[in-house]
């Protein structure tokens, strides 16, 4: 009898696939189109057997990282899900060429009298470690020179065995630096790659002029969409590194500024990690905190509400608030309207989003012509996060998961930085070259 719903399933499937080429998020490149709807149409057929014959469905975050790992294992054709996993894996460790040598400079982890073997930070903690600003870039955006040199610490999730250890490197390595003598301090939260975007914390370098440190810690080396399920142990990775500097910077007579920082998995990382809000971030002594592109789903939209009282949201720079006279939230996010991961979740598939409303005015980058269909839209943006980021170098688009474009004054804005006259026109020309220079060193 479980044919019928498997054949309900398959025809659901197909007609999903067909329509999903129907006004969308993102882009579809052409090559890949059919696959891509052809593996996601299979996946969705599957489900709605699931749902016709009484099947239980796995819970929203492993229903995710599955249809992650069922998109991968379709457009990969005859390579398998086991190895395709090795192989991004063994990627994520790999360094680049030009990025072979540890950096010299004593701010940064993995120098000569540091903590850290270098060979364990990985591709994603080599390029952050050497994307470091320096005193040229700081006078020549601002017009004065540097007062410090910038601080950067990364612990790889190979650098020790075990969550705590990791965090204990990290410290040791703020301490060896110098970090706890700036006058800001800034935790990010890698992706699930252990990527760590270099440009807000470049942003904070310039307009600071140097006297800033900033720390990740990773926790592993597949990209985000496959790395769902390491959300606790990530979770656990930040909140372990927040109680220590906590503890830490109570010691200190004149403490830095704490910040926080996370973008897309780093984003839902770090809420998870301080899930009560104000509350939490009055415990650990977060002064402010930033948080760009975060996957959708019930996490967020808890978190959402948790600090409604004083919190920003924004698409834009243009959507920044002038708070000349106000008090100054603690908490923003930078959230494309037009951002799949940001609108991917479960509930999708059954329920109408607010953002889809018919007659109502849409956000940018949300076509005109996009309607919600029951199944078939969640699958629509299903595909959409995997074309969310296809970005190119020093062209900053402010779309889709790219947030580029947004960093330079948003940062400033929610960090309240110091950019007056025409720094804010100099600061975007610095990240743009930047970027671009960085991409020549690894032949993009």
């Amino acid at each position: 009898m479980r044919k019928f719903p498997l054949l309900a399933g398959v025809v659901t499937g197909a007609a999903a696939g067909y329509l999903a080429s129907k006004p969308s998020l993102m882009s579809w490149p052409t090559q890949v189109r059919a696959a891509v709807i052809g593996a996601c149409a299979v996946e969705v057929g599957i489900t709605t057997a699931w749902a016709v014959g009484g099947f239980r469905l796995p819970r929203p975050g492993v229903f995710a990282g599955l249809a992650g790992v069922g998109v991968v294992a379709g457009v990969g054709g005859t390579l398998a899900a086991r190895k395709v996993l090795a192989g991004l894996a063994t990627k994520g460790r790999t360094m680049d060429t030009a990025f072979a040598q540890e950096p010299m400079s004593a701010h940064l982890s993995t120098a000569t009298s540091s903590w850290l073997d270098y060979r364990t930070v990985g591709r994603e903690g080599a390029r952050f470690l050497h994307s470091v600003v320096s005193a040229e870039d700081i006078e020549q955006v601002t017009g004065q020179p540097a007062v410090a040199e910038p601080v950067r610490v990364f612990v790889g999730v190979a650098s020790a065995p075990t969550v705590q250890a990791r965090v204990d490197i990290a410290m040791a390595e703020l301490e060896r630096t110098g970090a706890f003598e700036r006058s800001t301090l800034i935790v990010e939260a890698p992706a699930g790659t252990g990527y760590a975007n270099p440009t807000p914390i470049s942003v904070v370098e310039v307009l600071l002029r140097g006297d800033v440190a900033t720390v990740a810690v990773s926790y592993g080396l597949l990209p985000s969409f496959l790395s769902l399920g390491k959300v606790p142990l990530a979770a656990q990775t930040q909140a372990a590194l927040l109680a220590a500097l906590r503890a830490k910077l109570a010691t200190l007579p004149r403490r830095p500024r704490l910040l926080v920082y996370g973008e897309s998995l780093g984003a839902r990382v770090l809420q998870t990690a301080i899930p009560a809000g104000f509350p939490d971030l009055d415990i650990n002594g977060i002064d402010g905190a930033l948080w760009v592109g975060t996957p959708g789903g019930k996490l967020s939209d808890v978190f959402h509400a948790e600090v409604s009282s004083s919190s920003v949201t924004v698409d834009r720079p243009e959507q920044l608030p002038d708070l000349t006279g106000k008090p100054r939230p603690r908490v923003w996010f930078l959230e494309h309207d037009g951002d799949p991961i940001v609108h991917n979740r479960p509930r999708l598939a059954l329920h109408r989003s607010a953002w889809l409303t018919p007659g109502e005015p849409r956000g940018r980058n949300v076509p005109p012509k996009m309607s919600w269909v029951p199944g078939i839209t969640w699958l629509q943006v299903l595909i959409d996060t995997f074309f969310a980021s296809n970005v190119k170098p020093g062209l900053f688009e402010s779309r889709g998961h790219d947030y580029r474009a947004d960093l330079g004054a948003v940062v400033t804005a929610a960090y309240d930085l110091p950019a007056g006259g025409d720094i804010p026109a100099r600061l975007e020309e610095f990240l743009r070259k930047a970027e671009v220079a960085r991409a020549a060193q690894l032949g993009a």
